[in-house]
């Protein structure tokens, strides 16, 4: 997995993870996650759109960012989730607390 971050602005985020998003690549996002919330930017988009596999590893990582997001005051919202992504979400209710949005645009001005 490659990960790209960007910052739009001082308290704002987008990782794009890109490949498989599994548990070799799950402690890479997790730590990712933690160092861009520790450097202020608590309200993150992880856009999925070129992330072609998610396991329970990779979900798990998810899900920890978005404690960490949410204990900073923030969120961790995901945006460009493809097919297998938002299957794995469905199956475990995960779209439910990580809601996919359509676009980072999107991800961002829901609130």
């Amino acid at each position: 997995m490659n990960l790209e971050r960007e910052l739009p602005s001082p308290t704002t985020a987008v990782l794009r993870p890109r490949g498989r998003l599994t548990m070799g690549a799950a402690t890479t996002l997790k730590t990712a996650i933690d160092g861009t919330v520790a450097d202020g930017h608590h309200l993150l988009v992880i856009d999925l759109g070129e992330t072609e596999f998610l396991d329970s590893s990779g979900l798990g990582a998810l899900v920890g960012g978005l404690r960490v997001a949410r204990a900073a005051g923030g969120d961790l919202r995901l945006a460009r989730v493809g097919t297998q992504v938002r299957t794995v979400l469905e199956l475990t209710t995960m779209d439910r607390v990580l809601t996919p949005y359509v676009t980072v645009d999107d991800a961002f001005a829901a609130g």
